[in-house]
Formats: C-alpha cells, structure tokens, sequence
C-alpha cells in the first residue's frame, strides 16, 4: 500500500560531478570530482514548484519532465510513498553537457533526497546498491552513476540475464599520488549526439587492445601512477567522437604529447588529466586557456549525502 508523505518534511542531497570511460574503461570506469550539486525538497499540500539557481537556470524544464524531479517520483514509487505536492530547488554548480555527470547527478540527488523525506516516518533508506541500480535505469550503465553514489573512483558493470539489466559497482582506491585536473570547454556536446558516432560492432584487435589498457588502468589508478600515459590509450570511441568535438580532441593530443596523462571526461568535450605533478604543463595550461578550456585542479569527489531537513552545502 501507497503511503502518503506528511506535509511539512524536508530534505537536502548533496552529490558530486563525475568522469566516466577514463579512455579505455568504455561505460565501466568511473571518477567523482569534488564539484557539486544541491537539492533542497520540501513536502507541499499540492502542486509542484522547481526552482534551479546556477548552471540550467533558465535553460532547463520546471515541470515534472525535470530530471531530479522524474528521479524523486521515482524513488518515492520504490519506497512505497506519495506525495501531495512537491518543492524542489536545484542549486548546480556542476556543467550541463560537458561530459561531467550532470544528468547522473541529477538522478541520484533525486533520490537520496528521498531518503532523507522516508527516514523522518521510519522507512528504511535506500542502500548504495539500490541507488545504483534505480539511477543507472536512467541512462542504462552505472558509470557516472555509481561514481555519484559511492564517491572516489569506481568499477562498474551491467549483468542482462534477467528481464531487467542488473547494475553493480564497486570502489577501487585512487593512488594518494595522483592529481585530477579537469579541463571544462564552454562548448556543449550531448552524450546521445556522440554515441551514435560509434560502430556498432569492433575488431578482435581493438576490443583486446581497449581490454588490456582497462585492465591497466586499474593497476594505473590504485598502485601505479607511472603507467597512466599507456593505462589511458583508447581505440573505441574517443577517436570516432573527435570529429563531433575537435578542440576537446587536439587538446587532448596536446596533453599527451606534453607527457600528461589524459582522456576524454565521459562522451566529451570536457577533458581530465591525470598527473603526479602538482601543475599542468604551462603549455599545455596556455593552449586550454586560449581555446575556450577551464583547467583547474580537482579533488576526488566524496559519495552522495543526504540528510532531513535543509542543511547548508559545505
């Protein structure tokens, strides 16, 4: 039976921007960076009000065709609740069509704001594992999600052997030694516009070049930093998307061939290095400036939080 949620309650999630594929680890590896979005929800006697402050203001719908609010509904359906009406405020700091997790986190937060509304009328919370697998429903791989959900950098992958496709994950330790330093463009790409960039079908040879480097990348991550330049080679999708989004890909080039470890963030067109270094290159530092690049360091993202009632984002 459908319970209905009392006026009145409130909840905050605050989750984190995330880089998937990392190059090889095509719709598998996942990185959350320490940029966030806020949620703020408040239980209403009727309707629904979506506020966004930030990145989207005025660009995105404020409907219940809303990401986080599609997401709330649905996590108000798996935990067996309803509410009347409904208040969301949105306050992104994380880009929109950047290849950095927004839709993701977007989803999760919509979630995890659940839990914070069922926990005040003793519902059971959603665990880590049921937040993966509601979020990745969305997007139809954990990558991106996983990574909001539990932080840190992650492994992840989709089992079909039932009617519905299962997602799990599972966090891996990134080494202390490596420095993330995202490069944002001001030009947007859509995941949806990239992908189709790619074949449906891969050689033999690619599929065990791209298998061994993603294999790599996980000794490179967690114990290896030196192998990172070899760990992050990719021959399945970053070249076929380089057409869609050319100064991501010659920047790209630009940072490799300055030795700095780097890929494509998820579909693009943002870009991440990854560097034992403190500093990036000034060449390669100057080159992102003058194409339109925002190239800063990042930490490693922490995992989805959610808590009752409004609380203020640290």
């Amino acid at each position: 039976m459908t319970q209905t949620l009392p006026v009145g309650l409130t909840a905050t999630a605050v989750v984190a921007a995330s880089s998937a594929n990392l190059g090889p680890g095509f719709d598998s590896l996942g990185l959350a960076l320490s940029l966030y979005d806020e949620i703020v929800v408040e239980v209403t006697e009727s309707g629904l009000v979506v506020e966004v402050e930030g990145e989207g203001a005025g660009q995105v719908p404020l409907d219940s065709s809303h990401l986080v609010v599609r997401a709330i509904e649905h996590g108000l359906q798996s935990t067996g609740f309803q509410v009347a009406g409904l208040k969301v405020i949105c306050r992104n700091d994380i880009p929109h069509s950047r290849g950095l997790g927004s839709s993701a986190a977007a989803v999760v937060g919509g979630l995890a704001v659940v839990n914070g509304l069922v926990t005040q009328v003793g519902s059971e919370p959603l665990s880590d594992a049921e937040l993966i697998q509601l979020a990745s429903e969305f997007e139809g791989h954990p990558d991106n999600a996983s990574a909001a959900v539990l932080g840190g950098a992650v492994v992840s992958w989709t089992e079909h052997e039932g009617v519905l496709p299962r997602y799990s994950a599972v966090p891996i330790q990134l080494h202390p030694d490596i420095h993330l330093f995202p490069a944002i463009p001001e030009e947007r790409s859509s995941t949806a516009e990239t992908r189709v960039l790619l074949p449906e079908h891969v050689s033999h040879t690619d599929a065990r070049f791209n298998l061994s480097r993603a294999a790599l990348l996980v000794v490179a991550l967690t114990q290896r930093p030196d192998l990172l330049m070899e760990a992050t080679e990719d021959v399945l999708h970053q070249p076929q998307r380089a057409a869609a989004i050319p100064r991501s890909a010659e920047y790209l080039q630009i940072l490799r061939r300055c030795q700095v470890s780097a890929a494509l963030s998820g579909a693009g067109p943002a870009v991440i290095a990854f560097s034992t270094q403190s500093e990036l290159p000034a060449k390669a530092v100057e080159y992102g400036i003058a194409n339109g690049f925002t190239v800063s360091e990042m930490r490693v993202g922490e995992g989805v939080r959610w808590t009752s009632g409004v609380v203020a984002r640290t």
